[in-house]
């Protein structure tokens, strides 16, 4: 019965937090405003938890889910790139150049962004 609960609450975590993305592409589609609704989500849901508007708990184990499941999300996107053989053909280095550079850029900033946080929570204790 207690994986059954788990279950649900995590199926429900995850609906909750699509309806949020879906809420946040219509409401950029609808503004006209030049970010990913996807990015404008986030930033709404890290404002309402740093508010404590909604807890953590409520999306914990939804997003974890999501996060133990993100390779599965690529996989469209690389079936996709199968379609453009002939422009990997003639831009493909430079493509892999850029995906290199802004894939250690990431690596770079979130690092350096755990670690500020660590050392600002070890500060705290």
């Amino acid at each position: 019965m207690f994986k059954f609960k788990s279950l649900l609450i995590g199926i429900l975590q995850v609906g909750l937090l699509f309806l949020i993305s879906i809420a946040m592409n219509t409401l950029v589609d609808l503004m006209h405003i030049p970010i990913p609704g996807s990015i404008v989500g986030i930033v709404l849901i890290f404002i309402l938890l740093q508010t404590r508007v909604i807890r953590l708990e409520w999306i914990e184990r939804g997003a974890n889910w999501l996060l133990a499941e993100l390779l599965l999300f690529f996989i469209p996107s690389a079936v996709g790139v199968m379609k453009y053989i002939p422009l990997m053909e003639t831009d493909g280095l430079r493509i892999l150049v850029v995906v290199i550079f802004s894939t250690f850029a990431v690596m770079l900033s979130a690092g350096l962004t755990a670690s500020g946080i660590t050392r600002r929570k070890e500060k705290r204790l």
